[in-house]
Order: structure tokens, then sequence, then C-alpha cells
């Protein structure tokens, strides 16, 4: 048995985790910020790294007196080291590192990108890493950093398919929620406004899926583009929001609903896409955005009978710290630990192996 405990804070929420052999969650907690950067609009790096220096201390005594561990029970300290805002990241890294130096404990740096996909096998589904018939799996993992379609095999070899070459999902709803005066953060605020709406109301683009007629690039085929939605939707609230830019009622509801919906629909034509062409036994949805209600209903309507669908529970598909801890035990078990050289990194790095697939004992 390996006990290790994982630690987030590549954006807005502080985490720490318990987890036990790659799989029993014993504690998951999470201080949120929204309120913070709420008034503002967006997350601010700076104001998130100094809220994360206020959290990091509770939320670990938290986890570990929820575990009904001590720090003398631990194996490995797991840690986010990138993708995400540099100023958070150093927070939480650095914070691991005294940590584990202090307690002798390994240190395990954890890809955030990564553990989104893994969070998809939390809580008693792991089993299915080992199963052949997981396997090719695809990944969609969608949130507002990242929007990517990822192929593993059995194997652990990895091939990134596609990703956004601009906006991603997740930022398209925060920014499209600005424009519509919904607040922060987007996602759920559209969710919420277009719960009634009529999600054929208004025609948004379908971008890089050749909806509008024009024969697309196959090198862009897997790839995704979300700034000609927003465009699409500025010039929409200033043609119908009248002399103060305000849409409300049923107007409000209609738009929310269609510009939710041309990006769910993006996304799942776009899985199906991969899933079919790469011949996929699963299909694995993760990130913040796979919170979203639409989208997990569209795509298990649309995805065929014969393909697995895996969507991570909504508590694991915002920043969490079990997820990372998750992905720790996989280092853990290969003994792949870090020196206390090891830096944050703000971009996803090209990569071709995942450490789960086909990993856990």
């Amino acid at each position: 048995m390996a006990l290790i405990l994982g630690i987030e804070s590549s954006c807005d929420e502080t985490a720490a985790a318990v987890v036990r052999d790659g799989r029993d969650v014993l504690s998951s907690v999470i201080a949120s910020q929204i309120a913070v950067h709420a008034p503002l609009g967006g997350v601010v790096p700076e104001l998130a790294a100094r809220e994360h220096l206020k959290a990091l201390d509770p939320c670990v005594e938290a986890a570990l007196r929820e575990s009904r561990t001590t720090l003398d029970d631990i194996d490995a300290i797991a840690v986010t080291q990138g993708p995400g805002l540099i100023p958070a990241l150093l927070v939480g890294l650095n914070y691991a590192k005294g940590l584990a130096l202090g307690h002798g404990k390994p240190l395990i740096g954890v890809n955030h990108f990564m553990a989104h996909i893994y969070g998809a096998f939390l809580d008693g589904e792991d089993h299915l890493l080992r199963e052949k018939a997981t396997y090719p799996l695809l990944a969609l993992v969608v949130s507002g950093g990242h929007t990517s379609l990822v192929l593993v095999d059995g194997e652990g070899n990895a091939r990134q398919l596609g990703s956004t070459i601009d906006d991603a999902a997740g930022e398209a709803l925060d920014k499209g929620s600005k424009l519509l005066g919904l607040g922060y953060p987007g996602g759920p605020a559209i969710q919420k406004a277009g719960a009634d709406g009529d999600i054929n109301a208004f025609n948004f683009p379908r971008p890089l899926t050749g909806a509008a007629g024009k024969p697309l690039d196959p090198a862009l085929r897997y790839s995704f583009s979300f700034s000609g939605i927003k465009t699409a939707l500025l010039y929409h609230v200033r043609k119908f929001g009248g002399d103060d830019g305000v849409l409300s009622g049923k107007l409000l509801a209609d738009t929310a609903a269609s510009y939710q919906y041309a990006v769910v629909d993006t996304l799942v034509r776009k899985t199906l896409s991969a899933a079919r062409d790469f011949g996929a036994r699963t299909v694995v949805l993760a990130g913040g955005v796979a919170c979203n209600k639409v989208l997990r209903a569209d795509l298990a309507e649309r995805l065929p009978g014969n393909i697995r669908l895996q969507i991570a529970l909504p508590k694991y598909c915002t920043d969490n710290a079990a997820m990372v801890g998750g992905v720790g035990y996989c280092h853990f078990l290969k003994k792949e630990f870090a020196d206390f050289n090891i830096d944050s990194f703000a971009r996803l790095p090209k990569f071709v192996r995942v450490p789960f697939a086909n990993s856990i004992k």
C-alpha cells in the first residue's frame, strides 16, 4: 500500500488530497478563489499566488486530518508542475519541495493535463486502465486552458491528435458570459442562463468542422478554434442588444443556449471524428468544462454504442489534488522521482507517453 499526498495550485483553486494506491481518495480538499477573482472578470495570476500562499497549509492539514493520516504515513508528495499560471504553480511547487525535503519524502512532479485524464478513473474505475478492451483510448481534455484530443494505447504510448489553435473552450465560455453580462465563471453562468433556451434559435459557427461549406485543411482535422465563435457572439449582441448592448428574457436564454451548443457541438463533432478514424474503444471526457451538463449528455447520446464513454465525476473535473495524487502513484510505482531543482512550466510540453496506462498494480 502507498499513500500519496497530492498538491494542486495551477490556477485559482488550492487543493490537497491523500490518495491510496492510485485509486482510493481518502480526502480531497479544495479552497476556491472565485470570490476573489469574480469582481475582476477573470483570474489574476498574482492574486491567485497570494491566495495559494494563504490556503496551502490549511488545505494540507485538512486533507491529512480527513484521511486520518499524518505526514509520517505519507510515502511521497506529488505536486502539479505545470501547465498553468507560473506565479500560482511556483507557490505550490516550492511548498511541496519544502514539505518533501523537511520530512524526507520523495517528490513527484505531475503534468496537470495528464492528471485530468487520470481523474476519470478515480474512485474504483482504475481497473479499466489494466484492461486491453479499454484501448485505444481517446481523451478529450477541455477546460479554460486546454482543448485537446489525445490518443493512448495500452502500453502508454500517447499521441496528441489536435489542440486549440487560439482559445480554449472554457475561455470561450468565460468570455461569452462576459459579453452577455452573466458573470464569472462563465461556464456555469451560461449553462444556467440557457437552461430553458432554444439551442437552434441562432446559428453560431462551428469552426474547423467544415460546417461552413469550406474544405477543411487535413492538418486541422482534429484541431479546435473558438475565437470565431466569440466574435460572432460579439456581433450578435451588438445587433440585438440595442443601445445598451444588453440581452434579456427569452432572447438571452436562446442566445446563451445557442452559443453554448455551438461550443459543445464543435467538441463532440471533433471527438466523434477522431474516435471513428482511430478505432477508439474508450472515449474519456475530462477537464473543467466536462462538468457541463449539455456536453456530457450530447456526447453520451451521439457516441456509438460500441465505444465506452468514461466521464470524470464532476468533483474530479475541475482542478483538484486527487487526480494529482493518482498520477503521482503511477510515477511512484516506477520510482520516477524528481530532484529539488525541478521548475514549473506554463505551457503543455510535447509528450509521447502517459504514466498511467496499464501501470496500476
